[in-house]
C-alpha cells in the first residue's frame, strides 16, 4: 500500500498497474525497496489532500503517461503546477475535498483489547490521526473479547477492535443474536506466536504435545483456527488430544507462570512478555504457519454505518491512515512509546519494540530478526473471510451449507474500503480475492468445499 506519488514528477507513472517507478511488480514491492533507500516523513493531511486533487487533475489533462512526462520535462514541475493552477483552482478544490462529509457524530468510543494487534486503533489517539479527520475518539481499554462484543452490540462502543472472525460470527448469530457487522479494515497481519512454558523446551515436536493444555484468546479467533490447523497437520486432534481454553490475552502469562497452561497461541506482545518475564519461550511465529494471515480488525455494525455514514467514513480514514503509518519500519519505535502507557497496552517499551521492530529475544538465548514479524495492511481481503468460514465449518461452529461468497462480501467491505483508500491517495488492490497457502497447502476461495473436504482431521458433522 502506498500513497499517491507526486503527479508533477515526470519519472513517475500515474497508472495503477505494477508500481509507480515501473521496476517492481506491485506497489508493496516498490515500497519495500524504497524503504531501504530513504527515510521520508509521512505527508501531512493537507499534502495528502493536495496530492489526491492534483493527481486527479493531471490524469484528466494527460490520460497518457508519455504526454504528461513530455510536458513536465519541457516546462518543469513548478511551472507545470503554476500553469495548471491558472486553469483549475487546486487550492479551492483541495479545501472542498478536505471539508466534504462532516461527521454526524464527532464524539465516539472505540473499544480495544491491550495487544499489539490493535496498534493502529490505539496509536490513532495519541498520535492525532482521529483529530485529523474531525473526530474526538475515546479508545477504551477492555477486559476480554466477549466484553468487546457485548458492549459493541449494546452500542456502548460505536466501533471496536475485534478478532477477524468475530464480525462474521456475530453476523451469523454464532454465540450471540445475529446482527449485521462489518469489517472495513484489517488491523494487523502476522504478529502472533506459539509460546511454551520453559519446562517444555525439549518438546519442540508437536507430536509430543498430547495431553497438554493450551490457551487461545477466544473461540472465534484466528488463534483458535491457526493452532487447530497446526496441531492437525502434525497428526493431533485438537478436540481430543489436547485441551484448548479461552483465556483473555492479558491473563495468559500469569496462567503460564502458575502452570495452569502449557502454552498458548497469542499476540506477539503476550509472547514477548512471557519471554521478558522468563516463564516461556517462542516455539514458532504464526507467520511460519501462514505468512500474511490476518488477525484483528476494525469492526462496526451496519446500523452505525447507516445512521452515521460520514462518521464511519472519517473513522475508517483515520484507521487506514494510521495503519499506513504503522506499516513503515521507521515509525515503529515511536509507535511503541505511544502505545506502551497503562491506559493503552501497559507494557515495557522494550517488549513492544521487540515486537514492532522484529528484533527480539526468543527465550532460548537467541536474538532473531524478522521485520515482518508483525505488519499492518488495512485491506479486508474477502478470501480471508472465506478461509475463516471453512475453518468454522471444519470445527463444527457452523452447521449445514454455507454461502461463503455472500457472507464474505457482506461482512468484509472490500469495495467500500477500496473507495476510501483511493480518496485518500492510497492504492488498493485491483481484486478483493487473492490466493495464499497455509502450511504449504494452497487455498482457492472459489473452491471452499473442496478445500474443506481435503482435511483428514476435522469435527464430525
Amino acid at each position: 500500500m502506498s500513497t499517491f506519488d507526486d503527479p508533477f514528477d515526470a519519472d513517475r507513472k500515474l497508472s495503477r498497474s505494477g508500481c509507480v517507478c515501473g521496476q517492481h511488480s506491485s506497489a508493496a514491492e516498490h515500497d519495500a525497496a524504497a524503504l531501504t533507500l530513504r527515510c521520508e516523513p509521512a505527508p501531512t493531511e493537507e499534502q495528502r489532500y493536495e496530492g489526491v486533487v492534483a493527481s486527479a487533475v493531471m490524469r484528466a489533462m494527460f490520460p497518457k503517461d508519455a504526454a504528461r512526462r513530455a510536458f513536465l520535462k519541457s516546462v518543469g514541475a513548478s511551472t507545470a503546477l503554476a500553469a495548471v493552477s491558472q486553469f483549475f483552482p487546486l487550492q479551492t478544490a483541495t479545501e472542498v475535498f478536505a471539508q466534504a462529509g462532516t461527521p454526524e457524530k464527532k464524539d465516539l468510543k472505540v473499544g480495544f483489547i491491550p495487544i499489539t494487534c490493535a496498534t493502529p486503533i490505539i496509536m490513532a489517539a495519541p498520535l492525532g490521526f482521529y483529530s485529523k479527520y474531525g473526530l474526538n475518539v475515546e479508545v477504551v481499554k477492555t477486559a476480554g473479547w466477549a466484553v468487546i462484543r457485548d458492549k459493541t452490540i449494546n452500542k456502548e462502543y460505536d466501533a471496536a477492535h475485534m478478532l477477524a472472525p468475530m464480525p462474521i460470527a456475530i453476523s451469523l448469530g454464532l454465540g450471540a443474536n445475529a446482527i449485521p457487522f462489518t469489517v472495513p479494515a484489517i488491523e494487523n497481519i502476522n504478529g502472533q506466536g506459539i509460546t511454551l512454558a520453559m519446562k517444555h523446551k525439549d518438546k519442540r515436536n508437536p507430536k509430543d504435545w498430547k495431553g497438554m493444555k493450551f490457551a487461545i484468546p477466544f473461540d472465534y479467533s484466528m488463534h483458535n483456527y491457526l493452532l487447530r490447523y497446526y496441531l492437525a497437520e502434525h497428526g493431533l486432534d485438537p478436540d481430543t488430544d489436547v485441551q484448548l481454553r479461552s483465556v483473555p490475552p492479558p491473563e495468559m502469562v500469569a496462567n503460564l507462570r502458575a502452570d495452569n497452561i502449557d502454552g498458548f497461541l497469542a499476540p506477539d506482545n503476550i509472547c514477548q512478555r512471557a519471554i521478558y518475564d522468563g516463564v516461556g519461550f517462542l516455539h514458532i511465529l504464526s507467520k511460519e504457519i501462514w505468512d500474511g494471515h490476518p488477525c484483528c480488525t476494525f469492526a462496526a455494525s451496519r446500523e452505525f454505518i447507516t445512521q452515521s455514514p460520514n462518521s464511519f467514513a472519517a473513522l475508517t480514514r483515520a484507521i487506514v491512515d494510521a495503519t499506513a503509518y504503522a506499516s513503515k519500519a521507521e515509525n515503529r519505535k515511536q509507535i511503541a512509546e505511544a502505545i506502551a502507557p497503562a491506559n493503552y497496552i501497559n507494557a515495557p517499551v522494550t517488549v513492544l519494540e521487540q515486537v514492532l521492530t522484529g528484533t527480539y529475544a526468543d527465550g532460548l538465548g537467541g536474538i532473531k530478526t524478522d521485520p515482518k514479524r508483525v505488519d499492518f495492511d488495512p485491506f479486508p481481503w474477502q478470501s480471508f473471510a472465506v478461509w475463516m468460514l471453512t475453518q468454522m465449518k471444519r470445527w463444527g461452529q457452523i452447521k449445514g451449507d454455507v454461502d461463503y461468497k455472500s457472507v464474505a462480501e457482506q461482512v468484509f467491505l472490500a469495495t467500500d474500503t477500496a473507495k476510501v483508500m483511493k480518496e485518500m491517495g492510497l492504492t488498493p488492490p485491483a481484486s478483493s480475492y487473492k490466493s495464499f497457502s497455509v502450511m504449504g497447502k494452497a487455498f482457492d476461495a472459489a473452491k471452499p468445499d473442496d478445500y474443506l473436504a481435503s482435511f483428514k482431521i476435522r469435527k464430525s458433522s
